[in-house]
């Protein structure tokens, strides 16, 4: 392929307008005679769906073999960036392979419910994690020549009405929570392209907001690689140009790109934005073009071996009573559940993936556990959630002799998809009514849970052990007999919150909603809110058990004191204490309770895997710069870090904290604040020489015969207290100064009033 500017420069209006929409369903845009080959792009995330034969945008048609991994909202709970990066390189050779250049994905979009059906394609409740995880999978994906497509930009949290919906989110939950989650892995991977979301935000359509595309992805991130719609999420492509936007998907007929043309013939576009797009466009061709790897193949079993480490590395040991795990293979087991033959391996949607290899649990349990007693019954039905008498008690006689009961739970097919979203946050009732009637059988019961987002578990205490499975990709059914049996020691911890009830969550009482979706919890989403609101949770975020146990000794930070421009250097020791190998996920958050604004109890600022043989001992080191300390300051646009002491938490979850040290912080942004008749007078009073006037304003209010001076000690008089049936002092600190001078009856004058003014603002 010629270099870009030559091409560009031969380029007519009418070719250079059809660039900029696909050239059909998953390609870009071909012109031969303008040595312009098309390149292709396609689903999804966590496995390669490219489709054989027609095309469709929703998945309809069968799609190449390719490796299932395991969901992001999975493999979050690895919190291993290294995993993840692995599984990104996976993918790019997948893709080499199949002769496909760009990939649809990561999602990095933030779980603000646990309702929202996408919530299995999406990472975290928490920017932190979710960026930093984004990032290390493009890293992957892009090691081997593939483009990725960090998606959805921005603000989707809701399937219902995602085309039209209008998420109203303030500036300042908008940078800390939702773009938070971009940030990192825009800036750091650099990923070739970003998929804009359906919806809007604050009124604007992702795919022509001026803030998000123009002020803050190019101008302030300095993003220079190509922006694309989600397949049929453009509208006004026009305006959408005129803010940086670069390619509606898929090919929707030449009636767009007519309308480009006549747009920049009667002047409403001016061609240089237009060259500025397909200048992008053909940078992101010829690197696919240049980048693809001719007869590319990869080790199909290889990948399915990552698959298998990679779900059980990302498996959640929420509850071991009594240490019933791990199995022994001399104990009689009895599976209960349908997954256990129709395994949950994945969601619905454009993601959906065709499996290189699959086995569900029960032919798992054959190969590797050839020795193990084991009988099965289907327990409930699948497809109708009722109560099946006979699937009832025939799972009751399967357990009768068992030791122990393997019960496999979920949310069934259909119950979890892009689209639209869950109507509630339990299990089907008649897995409930099983969980019940097993209880009282008196057999341990192990529960495995194959679901996209948490659970109500009002029956939690009816279940000895429960296994966070998630979507776990084609390895699941393997993985899950490594991990019961202890040959692989479950390491993961969740990369959510997960609530008693869905009536406890941040948005339960707007969410979703089919017109304007409004952000009332602000910043407080996930553990913010929670631990925020002090409401009692399931599982806590950052939690998961072992079958060793862990001991946090020796932080130690570089300094005691910092200005924000600075970096702190933390360091912690873990040490196995039990009797396995194991992983431990050390999580550092930072604190701050004596700021001026609202602010979460804590927040996530690092993480870091450590792998440990029994008795080891290694040491975790943390480096935090000013954003670990910054909140985002609506009043200067900009990321403010407050003078103050903070707390560094270290904590196996955000509950579980082990040690703590303070760091005094001082900002090196000085912001000066002008007062104003509507400055508010405690405000005013923080300044002595104003506090001085107005003591003796308010003096001669409590008692207007007394002189200014007379009223004070008056007023401080515990004994002869003048009596005026209100505190006046109390009253009047939340007043906008300049009300004064009309609610005091010509005692406090305009005269005073700008005195006062003088003196605060010099």
């Amino acid at each position: 392929m010629k270099a870009v500017e030559e091409i560009l420069k031969t380029l007519t209006l009418e070719e250079k307008a059809s660039l900029c929409s696909g050239g059909s369903v998953w390609f870009t845009k071909e012109i031969k005679g303008k040595d312009i080959p098309e390149v292709m792009m396609t689903d999804g995330p966590h496995g390669l769906r490219k489709q054989l034969g027609t095309s469709d945008i929703l998945g309809i048609n069968a799609s190449v073999e390719a490796t299932c991994f395991p969901s992001a909202a999975a493999v979050c709970n690895s919190w291993d960036e290294e995993l993840i990066y692995e599984i990104g390189q996976a993918l790019g050779k997948e893709c080499q392979a199949e002769e496909v250049s760009v990939l649809l994905g990561p999602g990095a979009n933030i779980k603000r419910s646990p309702l929202c059906g996408r919530n299995f394609e999406y990472f975290s409740e928490d920017p932190f994690l979710s960026s930093n995880m984004a990032k290390s999978h493009i890293n992957g994906v892009q090691s081997q020549g593939v483009g990725t497509s960090l998606k959805h930009f921005a603000v989707n949290n809701q399937e219902t009405r995602r085309l039209t919906v209008d998420a109203v989110v303030e500036e300042r939950a908008l940078r800390e929570i939702y773009l938070a989650s971009f940030e990192t892995a825009i800036k750091e991977a650099k990923p070739w392209t970003i998929m804009t979301a359906y919806n809007q935000v604050n009124g604007e359509h992702c795919s022509e907001n001026h803030h998000l595309l123009k002020e803050i992805l190019r101008d302030e991130w300095g993003y220079e690689g190509v922006v694309i719609s989600d397949w049929g999420a453009a509208n006004n492509q026009i305006e959408g140009m005129k803010e940086t936007f670069d390619i509606r998907m898929p090919y929707g007929g030449e009636k767009f790109n007519e309308q480009i043309v006549q747009a920049v013939k009667n002047g409403e576009l001016d061609e240089k934005i237009l060259d500025d797009t397909v200048r992008r466009i053909l940078k992101l061709v010829k690197k696919g073009i240049e980048s693809h790897k001719e007869g590319s193949t990869y080790d199909q079993k290889a990948h399915h071996a990552l698959a298998l480490r990679a779900a059980a590395e990302s498996a959640v040991l929420l509850k071991n009573d009594e240490e019933v795990l791990p199995l022994s293979e001399k104990e009689k087991i009895a599976v209960i559940g349908g997954f256990a033959k129709n395994i949950r391996f994945q969601g619905g949607g454009s993601s959906h993936i065709n499996p290189t290899c699959l086995k569900n649990l029960l032919t798992a349990y054959e190969e590797l556990k050839p020795d193990v007693q084991l009988t099965f019954a289907r327990g409930f039905r699948l497809k109708k959630d009722i109560i099946d008498e006979d699937f009832v008690t025939e799972a009751l006689e399967c357990v009768k002799d068992a030791d122990k009961v393997v019960l496999c739970l979920g949310l069934p097919y259909g119950w979890e998809s892009e689209g639209y979203d869950r109507e509630k946050m339990s299990l089907p009732d008649n897995q409930i009514d099983m969980i019940h009637r097993l209880a009282k059988s008196g057999k341990p019961v192990i529960a495995l849970l194959f679901t996209g987002a948490p659970v109500e578990m009002p029956w939690i205490d009816e279940v000895d052990a429960i296994f966070a499975m998630y979507t776990a990709g084609q390895a699941v059914s393997e993985a899950i007999i490594k991990i019961i049996y202890g040959e692989i020691n479950p390491c993961g911890k969740l990369a959510e919150t997960y609530p008693v009830q869905m009536e406890d969550t941040p948005c339960s009482l707007n969410y979703p909603q089919k017109e304007k979706a409004v952000y009332e919890e602000g910043i407080f989403v996930g553990y913010r809110y929670y631990e925020k609101k002090k409401r009692d949770v399931l599982f806590t975020f950052g939690h998961g058990l072992s079958y060793t146990s862990w001991k946090y000794s020796n932080l130690k930070l570089d300094k005691e004191s910092m200005e924000d421009t600075e970096d702190l250097t933390v360091m912690v020791d873990i040490t196995n204490t039990g009797e396995r190998c194991g992983k431990e996920i050390v999580q550092l958050y930072v604190s701050d309770n004596e700021s001026e604004v609202s602010k979460p109890i804590k927040e996530l600022k690092g993480f870091k895997k450590v792998s440990c043989l029994p008795g080891e001992t290694k040491t975790v080191t943390f480096k935090l710069n000013k954003r670990s300390f910054a909140y985002y300051n609506t009043k200067i646009n900009d990321w403010y870090v407050e003078d103050g002491i903070y707390e560094i938490l270290i904590g196996a979850s955000s509950a579980d904290i082990r040690l703590s040290k303070q760091v005094a912080v001082k900002s090196t942004t000085p912001i000066k604040k002008v007062f104003t008749e509507k400055s508010v007078m405690c405000e005013i009073v923080e300044h002595p020489a104003a506090a001085k006037l107005l003591e003796q304003v308010m003096g001669g209010l409590a008692a207007s015969d007394m002189t200014p001076e007379e009223a004070k000690a008056a007023l401080n008089d515990e004994e002869n207290n003048v009596d005026i049936g209100i505190d006046l002092q109390a009253t009047s600190m939340d007043m906008p100064i300049g009300k004064m001078v009309e609610m005091s009856g010509g005692m406090f004058t305009d005269e005073l009033l700008q005195e006062i003014l003088k003196i605060v603002n010099s």
